[in-house]
């Protein structure tokens, strides 16, 4: 039989201080692997969550949903790694929690962390491992603290009773041959189990230095600086089943629990479902009786104006109403009131308080509700427009009014339904920036010491067009292709760049995205937050939220 293994800590793009593994090939080299599953564990975040979900589970391979966490500095050791994997539902809206808390809490002074406390209360559905040789028991353990050592695993292993596992890494960094044996003789002694992890930040042994210079970009040094901390050894490596039993042949158990804790994991994350707040209609109505009601008022209210106005129409009053009639049918039934009376408020709010919103543009301006309810400002039979391009039954998508605010009020929008929905309920949408062609020149070009002169002119060199890759620039312009022919410098950079071309390299805002949830946002997402007492942000990025 084959042997099997499951890699239980992989760090992504979306770690962005380091890691350069991109999802769809990870999922893709596992697959060639034979692998059951794979834990992706991006540093305090599940940024890439949605999008390994689903490559995975189109792939054959489970999805392992964990996160690598700081765990909050209580002895004067500094903040330390603890790695949380959701063993079921529970666990994996514990684990949404528990990182969306480390962002509404944290300072700005100190990197975000998980107290003891809040571990305590939301350990249910979780897996932990230790952190191995960076651990809180690890440092105890190499700091010659035994019982330290043995205090610190007796309260992991009460917060996680039976799931609490000790981490055992072999991949050649400094201290970890003499962690390792210690930690083994703990894990034998206390009777806890152990588990092999190779700690993974790139596919490829031959991709250790891109990663290097991936972190040193991120901490804005140079590859030569003989004051960075060498963190990160060649073999951290997406090794293959065979490379890991092989690494740990004396330990075969380490091995076992890999798989072991891989059998124990199912979450299923429900995509494709659309929940909608409570607009919060008045006693006696539904949602769709209101909806009704308010858009037949509305309708009546814009016939009178145009009347008054005696602007000549190609409609009658009644053909009117029988479009209203059969667009309220499909809203109900498609179960989208709620949407259209949320839309209508904070729209109607806005003209109130002399916020300028602009008429409507795209599909939406074919519903003659949406025009009934002052969403919009055009009379969709006027300009025989189609409601069906915005909403249509055989084809069921959520409906998407494109409503312009002006800048100066838009944020006292989004204010007013933070107030009306509740702070925890709404947020913006997190974006992220990627390495893009000229600044990963750049940037490569810094990290490895050359000439600012010589990462200008290449840069530079590169046309300025919306979506530029590197591999394109060069096929667009010759003098490029020559310019590097002929310069050794120019050849170390772009081979280093396109290594790291399109990573996820920051996160910011949607410019015009907002959530807005039924309950808590973390019953559904994690939330990010980039400045202290700045508003939340969803982690999934507009596609997947």
């Amino acid at each position: 039989m084959k042997p099997q293994f499951i890699h239980l800590r992989v760090h992504t793009e979306y770690s962005l201080s380091d890691g350069i593994v991109r999802i769809p090939k990870l999922v893709n080299q596992c697959a060639e692997y034979e692998m059951p599953a794979v834990a992706v564990t991006d540093l305090n975040n599940l940024f890439g969550l949605i999008k390994f979900y689903n490559r995975a589970e189109d792939s054959g391979v489970k999805p392992i949903v964990a996160s690598d966490v700081w765990i909050a500095d209580t002895e004067g050791i500094g903040v330390t790694p603890l790695v949380l994997i959701a063993r079921n539902d529970k666990g994996y809206l514990n684990l949404c929690q528990l990182i969306s808390s480390t962002y509404s809490k944290h300072s700005g002074n100190v990197s975000p962390s998980i107290s003891r406390q809040d571990l305590k209360t939301k350990s249910d559905g979780l897996i932990a491992l230790s952190g191995g040789k960076d651990g809180d028991i690890g440092k105890a353990l190499l700091g010659g603290n035994w019982s330290g050592a043995i205090e610190r695993l007796a309260f992991w292993s009460s917060i996680f009773p039976n799931a609490f596992y000790i981490e055992i890494q072999r991949t050649g960094r400094e201290d970890e041959k003499e962690y390792n044996a210690s930690a083994i003789e703990l894990a034998a002694q206390e009777k806890i189990p152990v588990v092999a992890t190779n700690d993974v930040r790139f596919l490829a042994r031959e991709e250790f230095e891109a990663h290097e210079a991936r972190v040193c970009i991120h901490q804005g040094r140079v590859l030569d600086d003989s004051r960075r901390q060498r963190l990160y050894s060649e073999e951290q490596y997406l090794k293959s089943p065979d490379e890991m039993h092989t690494l740990f042949s004396d330990l075969p158990e380490a091995i076992e629990n890999c798989l072991e804790i891989g059998k124990r994991c199912s979450v299923n994350i429900e995509l494709g479902k659309y929940y909608f707040p409570d607009y919060g209609v008045p006693a006696g109505d539904t949602s769709e009786t209101f909806l009704e009601k308010t858009a037949k008022t509305g309708l009546q209210a814009r016939l009178k104006k145009i009347a008054a106005k005696k602007i000549s129409r190609n409609y009658l009053d009644s053909d009117y109403e029988k479009r209203l009639a059969f667009e309220l049918s499909v809203i109900n039934k498609m179960g989208f009131a709620d949407y259209f009376l949320i839309v209508m408020e904070f729209i109607i709010w806005a003209k109130a308080n002399e916020i300028p919103v602009g008429p409507g543009r795209g599909s939406g301006a074919g519903s003659l509700v949406a025009y009934a309810l002052e969403i919009t400002d055009i009379d969709p039979l006027q300009y025989d427009l189609l409601f069906e391009r915005f909403l249509n039954p055989e084809r069921v998508s959520l409906p998407d009014f494109d409503i312009d605010f002006c800048i100066e009020g838009r944020d006292r929008v989004i204010q007013h339904v933070v107030e009306r929905y509740g702070k925890n309920a709404v947020s913006q949408i997190i974006t992220f920036g990627t390495m893009a062609a000229k600044a990963v020149v750049r940037d490569v070009a810094r990290v490895q010491g050359k000439p600012y002169a010589l990462a200008d002119k290449l840069s530079k060199m590169i046309p300025f067009e919306p979506g530029m890759t590197l591999t394109n620039a060069v096929k667009q312009e010759p003098l490029l292709e020559d310019f590097i022919a002929a310069d050794e410098d120019a050849q170390e950079i772009m081979e280093m760049a396109l290594k790291l071309e399109g990573l996820t390299r920051n996160v910011g805002r949607h410019a015009g995205g907002v959530v807005i949830a039924p309950t808590d946002l973390t019953n559904f997402t994690p939330t990010y937050c980039d400045e202290p007492e700045a508003g939340l942000m969803t982690q999934f990025d507009i596609i997947d939220v």
